[in-house]
């Protein structure tokens, strides 16, 4: 079959990637280029001469902005590069070509293969080259092409093998099977297959390996949390006073376990401590709005949406996971879907999801790519790459990033932080939750399955090594968001929705564990699974992770309607399975069964796992939970105030993420309450996400909000502290944008080390228990949450991370901005204390929060900012920035502050054992501590304390609440004023925009020159009118 072949390159005063290209290629690698081109290189079979030449212009190129060729005039000077996606990989370029093939030519034998051709052009030797394919080779679901024109598009058939058993199974020594579990790869431990064995040698036959790689993504970590259910046998503390309310946390979770299971004498574990503060509540006949279900695929809770003034019951879903190690290994893939396994979460429980935010961790991007870490990307490439995948399926499913916030600390060098977040609603009574029977259909719907993404679900499951670049490429599957758009829209009928019993969506673990959940009697035809290409093996029908399906049991008298619903959306439905009555998960294969498991035993979850812990004290020299920065503090070489505005406007967890934030679309849907960044110049950054539930009909006032607490420091230093401030830091953001804290529901992401010693556990135990202490403090609960424990990388790890979600429901008339609103207003800081050994003051932050609702009720406060790391100064500037309004600081009351604040630390009782074998520095310590003045105090760490903006008659009423500081005024001038100093607010700006400016630009580095687009002929609309409009706008859509 012929085969056509087409470049396609931008016009040069349109262009601006090889331009990007061209200056990192000169400057950062050195490599003396005189010139760039970039073409996106097309292969197309199936198609006549005449449909190729009209396609050339109504499909594969934009002619006012592209040139079109099919051959390359290159010269000695030039030097060619092809990269081209892995075949078998998702190709969204190649399948959006052949679907406006079909519709053009009107069948569907066309096939499209693609590739990017960088052409350098200069006096490059061969180690310039070789610089540059380096580079352009990054990303590992990539290769490098040949520039000869193929013989074939096709993909090459093997013929598809039975499926072995794994002979002498039952009889193999431990020794063997150790052996066994190295050669498989396997992500189990060798007590899970000797578990297997025994299963196996009772049932007096050997396994097929289908079976042994089923049970392997059945009891991954990533699919059954097996670490988090692991049991902790004996867990010990230092003697330390800053264990103390650690312990006394301990031992308040073990008496509420005694008290809700006195029958019980179960051994504790970290789920078991994620979820007492949920049980404890709900034993209270709390948590009310809490839906319970079988189907447990998001948080879940009811609320009243007000609809053209009427109150309708909606679900409200709400979910966060992690993509990290995908992200790590395949930057664009893995963040994009991250993003998109986040959405089918709350998708499959029906509901429609419309906003997104994302948060993330990364080492310092502005360090030389000369020091990477051997078997690592660099940093710069993967928080650039990843935020362009994360944007990009958010902006083609149609999905709005609310808030982006991007952590930064070098041991997330060891592996990258990268966390979804969404949130999604739906009418509940366009929910119908019933128990399958036998004869019940599954039903598959949605995208193709393929060998790309075979060991997902293990692979997430591992730790990251030097190798792992080079051989995890096929555990990171490229989304496909124009698909699961598809099922968005099919799910936003009631008619389909209320058809279907049981929903799952199709994660890492493919179809043993979506359809495998779904009942405790399956059926599975794995021929009958819809596949990209032929040739693939049982196994891998079976593990395969694909992005974009679901797997549904309906009523076989719905098969047809669903069917119909499904044709209107252009998506496959295909019958895959069928509910049983035996008690076991089987699949068939070429007329062979080469799974048959008891679901009993699939239940297990393999062996039972134990450990011990033992909680290490944090260090009780200045920590993160008093100051961020002792260069701040030095009585020796204190710096004036205006070079340390400066200082912390720069350092990079304070400056300003504009650049990356608007990488992502934050209003499609019509739905967004706030932007990113408010006030009349879009500034001031906001701390969190609002949005309008997605009232199809109508129109409704009840809108999300959406909030996260984190400081990695902190957590660094005790994770115990660490996680109580980040519910405090979730819930102080949700109430300063409006929201009420006793009606906020909590989902929880903890990423932590690989867990292989008594002190990596005690992390995990020292948050959990944290979290479960503020959860109690403040009577909500985490009702949700993901966990990871793969953040090592040889001997670094990632700092422990317990990053707390908050989520309610508000009028929108009652949603807060953070920007000062008007000169001449007060600015009251809230101040939340310290206890003695440095955990919140749980009465003063309830007091304040329950202030700030109720005068924001009656409209006394016109905007309120939460207080981070960086303390009271970066924070007053960033909600200066909004409207270009300056501030006063009031020095008597910030001495007053200064004064509280020493008393806190006066009061701290610690060890003196404990002081004597850990901390040299005290005495020193406590000069800097004793000699705080106004101006230092501007940079304290009030992590989760409030400024609040009220006018005269608000700030008198609010006069004599307790831990309540009249700190400033607002005026006209733009600039910050502290005694007799000045600073410019444009000064400032400056500074704090600078940082991450290389990394992420807020603006454009020239002047954009006018672009000349020449006219079309009206011959290019005589042939076939109707049918060039649908493929241009389809394609458009599809290529966006």
């Amino acid at each position: 079959m012929h085969i056509f072949r087409l470049f396609v390159t931008p016009r040069t005063t349109t262009s601006q990637e090889p331009e990007q290209l061209r200056r990192t290629f000169q400057q950062d690698l050195q490599i003396p280029l005189t010139d760039l081109r970039v073409y996106e290189r097309y292969d197309i079979s199936g198609i006549t001469e005449s449909e190729f030449e009209r396609a050339k212009t109504l499909i594969f190129s934009e002619p006012p902005i592209e040139t079109t060729c099919t051959t390359l005039n290159l010269s000695s000077l030039d030097h060619p590069i092809a990269i081209a996606p892995i075949l078998g990989q998702y190709d969204q370029r190649a399948d959006a070509a052949e679907l406006c093939l079909s519709i053009l030519t009107g069948h569907d034998h066309s096939t499209v293969r693609t590739a990017r051709i960088y052409v350098l052009r200069g006096p490059l030797t061969k180690t310039h080259v070789d610089t540059a394919r380096q580079y352009l080779l990054q990303s590992i679901d990539t290769c490098e092409s040949s520039m000869d024109l193929p013989t074939t598009l096709d993909i090459v058939t093997p013929v598809v093998p039975e499926t072995p058993h794994i002979e002498e199974f039952t009889t193999l020594t431990k020794i063997k099977l150790e052996e066994l579990l190295h050669y498989m790869q396997l992500s189990m431990t060798l007590e899970d297959l000797l578990c297997i064995q025994r299963y196996f040698q009772k049932k007096h036959r050997n396994p097929t390996v289908t079976e042994i790689r089923v049970l392997d993504t059945y009891w991954s970590d990533h699919c059954r949390h097996t670490t988090f259910n692991t049991q902790l046998t004996e867990i010990t503390f230092d003697e330390s006073a800053l264990t103390k309310p650690i312990r006394k946390t301990y031992q308040t979770y073990l008496e509420t376990k005694q008290q809700l299971n006195p029958s019980s004498n179960v051994v504790p574990t970290l789920m078991d401590m994620a979820t007492m503060a949920m049980q404890e509540l709900r034993h209270q006949g709390k948590l009310n709005q809490l839906d319970v279900s079988d189907e447990i695929n998001a948080c879940t809770i009811i609320v009243p949406v007000q609809v053209d003034g009427k109150k309708e019951e909606w679900l409200l879903l709400f979910k966060n996971e992690t993509h990290n190690h995908p992200t790590e290994i395949e930057p664009f893939g893995g963040a994009a879907t991250c993003l998109g396994g986040c959405i089918r979460d709350p998708l499959s429980g029906r509901a429609y999801v419309y906003q997104a935010m994302r948060i993330t961790g990364s080492g310092n991007p502005l360090v030389s790519k000369e020091h990477t870490l051997l078997g690592k990307l660099p940093q710069s490439y993967i928080t650039t790459t990843a935020a362009k995948g994360f944007s990009s399926y958010g902006n083609q499913i149609g999905v709005p990033t609310g808030e982006v916030r991007e952590y930064y600390h070098d041991s997330y060098r060891a592996k990258r932080l990268e966390v979804g977040a969404v949130i999604g609603a739906v009418p509940r009574s366009h929910v119908h939750h019933e128990n399958p029977v036998p004869g019940d259909l599954i039903i598959l719907l949605g995208g193709k399955t393929g060998r790309d993404g075979c060991g997902g679900a293990t692979g997430s499951s591992k730790i990251h090594t030097k190798d792992s670049l080079s051989i995890c490429g096929a555990e990171v599957q490229k989304g496909n968001p124009v698909t699961e758009r598809k099922i968005q829209r099919l799910f936003r009928n009631p008619e389909v929705t209320q058809s279907i019993k049981r929903c799952n969506d199709f994660g890492a673990g493919g179809v043993a564990v979506a359809i495998g959940e779904l009942a405790d009697s399956i059926h599975i035809y794995l021929d009958t699974i819809p596949t990209k290409y032929t040739g693939l093996t049982g196994t891998e029908l079976a593990i395969s992770e694909s992005q974009e399906r679901m797997a549904c049991i309906i009523d076989p008298s719905q098969w047809k309607r669903i069917q119909s619903y499904c044709a209107e959306e252009n998506l496959e439905a295909t019958i895959v399975g069928e509910v049983t009555n035996t008690g076991r998960l089987v699949m068939d294969f070429q007329g062979e069964i080469i799974v048959n498991l008891h679901r009993q035993f699939l239940a297990t979850n393999g062996a039972t796992q134990s450990t011990t812990a033992h909680i290490v004290s944090p260090r009780t020299t200045p920590s993160p939970s008093f100051f961020t920065n002792l260069s701040f503090l030095s009585t020796t070489t204190k710096a004036s105030i205006e070079t340390r505005f400066h200082q912390a406007l720069q350092d990079l967890n304070s400056t300003s993420q504009e650049g990356l934030r608007a990488m992502f679309d934050s209003t499609v849907g019509a739905n967004t309450v706030l932007f990113p960044f408010s006030g009349t110049y879009l500034k001031t950054p906001v701390q969190g996400m609002v949005a309008k539930l997605p009232v199809l009909q109508g129109t409704t006032t009840t809108a999300s909000i959406m909030t996260h607490g984190f400081d990695p420091y902190l957590s660094e230093w005790s994770p115990y502290h660490g996680a109580q401030y980040a519910v405090l830091l979730s819930l102080a953001k949700l109430a300063a944008l409006g929201g009420d804290i006793s009606k906020a529901y909590l989902s929880f992401q903890e990423y932590f080390e690989k867990l292989n010693t008594p002190m990596s556990w005690g992390k995990v135990i020292s948050a959990l228990l944290g979290a479960y202490e503020a959860q109690r403090q403040l009577g909500v609960a985490a009702i949700g949450g993901k966990d990871s424990m793969s953040g090592t990388f040889q001997d670094l790890h990632v700092p422990p991370s317990l990053i707390s979600f908050a989520v309610t429901t508000e009028d929108i008339h009652r949603i807060l901005s953070p920007h000062f609103h008007e000169a001449h207003h007060h600015i009251l800081f809230l101040y939340v204390p310290e206890l003695s050994d440095g955990t919140p003051n749980w009465a003063a932050f309830k007091a304040h929060c329950k202030t700030l609702r109720s005068f924001n009720i009656t409209q006394q406060v016109y905007s309120a900012y939460v207080v981070e790391q960086d303390g009271i100064g970066p924070a007053t500037v960033k909600a200066c920035l909004g409207n270009a309004i300056g501030c006063v600081y009031h020095k008597d009351e910030l001495q007053r502050l200064v004064m509280a604040v020493s008393s806190t630390h006066k009061k701290r009782e610690l060890d003196q054992t404990s002081i004597t074998q850990s901390c040299a520095n005290t005495s020193e310590n406590d000069s800097l501590l004793a000699s705080l003045t106004p101006e230092d105090i501007l940079f304290y760490p009030f992590r989760g304390s409030f400024l609040i903006e009220v006018d005269t008659v608000t700030a008198q009423a609010l006069r004599d609440l307790p831990h309540m500081y009249h700190i400033g005024t607002t005026q006209e001038d733009p600039s910050i004023v502290m005694g007799d100093t000045s600073i410019s607010l444009d000064d400032l700006t400056n500074s704090y925009e600078s940082s991450l400016a290389s990394i992420f630009p807020i603006y454009a580095k020239e002047k954009t020159s006018v672009i000349p687009v020449p006219l079309l002929t009206a011959n290019y609309y005589t042939l076939h009118k109707a049918n060039h409009v649908v493929s241009i706008l389809l394609y458009l859509i599809l290529k966006c």
